[in-house]
């Protein structure tokens, strides 16, 4: 029963032959080092026409060329697009989970859009997107990028704890300096504007002079400020920044991990004579664990067909071969 139940399990839907071999042959020139470099150069030359078209003079004597140039990119980064696509005919669904690919394919796509083609700041805006696509080629930038982005909870929290200690020391300061420092602490808003400023420590000695001539407890109130947002506050911010990096290197290596791991798992289970190769759960198929089996104990049978048979001493008749076959078989084998 359980043997009709093997044979009953469905296989799995083979990739045909032609998409196998587009993503093969894409895959080669994806994954070749020249086409990241060029790419690359790309994404940098991109940038340079955008620097380019800030120069009024430069834009009226080269127009023409200038807007030749960004066809050109457009038509470069819709072909590398397509490549990538191609590279994961056989298994599309892994192209659309990297957010890379997605991020690529959504700059490259709005550039067709009629509505963004009319708008020049819009077409502006995505052509300065490309830049970030440089993150893909540089695995240290793109590991800031993802530890920038993982900082990013944390961050509002620092922002929150920050904007709740200025308000209060912004009120603080409005009722003792108000009076005497109407051009800083006159309100609230200019409160917290001098406060904001005083967190870079820029100023602090001319402020520190004009609080002592008001009171000289104004020490303890900025020293306590300083102490507070400018070391406290902005190291609390640096040890979040510093956590997302290490879990953005983490990240990092799991992902290259499990590429390898994949490419292993694919590049392992190959069949002889040039057949293609098996996919990683076929190794666990009951049917074909059986079918090596016999073809090994077919190969053991012929061996031992060519071989003199040797009576073991003190034993009875000479057994047939038949009946060492049937001892060989094992259960629930037929």
């Amino acid at each position: 029963m359980a043997e009709h139940d093997d044979r009953a399990a469905p296989d799995p839907t083979p990739v045909p032959p032609v998409r196998a071999a587009v993503a093969r042959r894409a895959r080669t020139v994806t994954e070749a080092r020249w086409f990241a470099v060029t790419v690359f150069v790309l994404i940098l030359t991109n940038a340079a026409l955008l620097g380019v078209e800030t120069y009024t003079g430069m834009v009226e004597d080269w127009h023409r060329w200038l807007r030749l140039a960004e066809h050109l990119c457009v038509a470069a980064f819709t072909v590398e697009i397509l490549l990538r696509l191609a590279a994961h005919a056989d298994r599309p669904k892994d192209f659309f989970r990297d957010p890379w690919n997605l991020f690529d394919l959504a700059v490259v796509l709005s550039t067709f859009l009629p509505v963004v083609r009319e708008n020049t700041t819009v077409l502006r805006l995505l052509r300065l997107a490309r830049v970030l696509r440089t993150a893909r080629f540089l695995p240290q930038l793109r590991i800031v990028l993802v530890a920038v982005g993982r900082s990013l909870p944390g961050t509002l929290s620092f922002l929150l704890v920050g904007a709740l200690l200025l308000y209060v020391f912004a009120m603080v300061g409005w009722v003792f300096f108000a009076r005497h420092d109407p051009e800083h602490y006159g309100s609230i808003g200019r409160a917290v504007l001098t406060l904001f400023l005083l967190m870079t420590l820029d100023g602090i000695g001319d402020a520190v002079r004009a609080g002592l001539e008001v009171s000289r407890w104004s020490i303890l109130y900025y020293a306590s400020y300083v102490l507070l947002a400018s070391f406290v506050l902005v190291n609390v911010l640096i040890g979040v920044v510093i956590t997302s990096l290490d879990e953005a290197r983490d990240m990092e290596a799991e992902a290259e991990a499990e590429v390898e791991a994949r490419a292993d798992a694919q590049g392992a289970p190959r069949e002889p004579s040039g057949a293609p190769p098996q996919p990683a759960d076929a190794v666990a198929d009951p049917r074909l664990v059986r079918e090596r089996i016999l073809a090994a104990r077919r190969a053991l049978d012929d061996l031992e067909q060519c071989l003199p048979p040797v009576p073991a001493p003190g034993a009875g008749p000479e057994r047939s071969a038949v009946t060492d076959r049937a001892d060989r078989t094992p259960a629930g084998l037929p």
